[in-house]
């Protein structure tokens, strides 16, 4: 399942992701908003979706806002959730193999849909790495 949310600066960038990705086949779950509201807040559609990818292990998020740092810190509070905040392919990609991500940031005012959709797909398509430097790096954060 990958689980998607935004708030009114990601709103647009969130939808086109959306429909990219059933068009791709994957299962999507809409975490808010459902409407385009210019005074909404990240957070009332941000933690559900922490939540979500807590309790499924399996689950990926998906997370946008105007710069995409308030979604990554919002999402980075929840244990054993690790989102990156990424603009290029190829740091989706590192944030996988590395860091083995759960949750990418997409700045909206910074990337253009394409680059937008081209940064999903790499990060979905992208494996952990397994590397044991890496997972002994992910697990020394396991109980901050």
């Amino acid at each position: 399942m990958i689980y998607i949310a935004s708030d009114h600066g990601g709103f647009t960038l969130k939808s086109a992701a959306i429909e990219h990705l059933k068009q791709k086949g994957l299962d999507v779950k809409d975490m808010g908003p459902y409407e385009q509201v210019d005074w909404d807040d990240y957070p009332d559609y941000v933690i559900p979706l922490a939540k979500e990818i807590q309790k499924d292990i399996k689950g990926k998020g998906i997370v946008i806002c105007k710069n995409g740092v308030g979604v990554s810190i919002t999402t980075n509070r929840f244990k054993n959730v690790r989102a990156a905040l990424s603009w290029t392919p190829e740091h989706a990609k590192t944030s996988r193999l590395d860091d083995d991500t759960n949750v990418l940031a997409l700045p909206a005012l910074f990337i253009n849909e394409s680059t937008a959709l081209e940064i999903v797909d790499t990060w979905l398509n992208t494996e952990f790495s397994g590397e044991p430097r890496h997972i002994r790096r992910i697990k020394k954060l396991e109980n901050i």
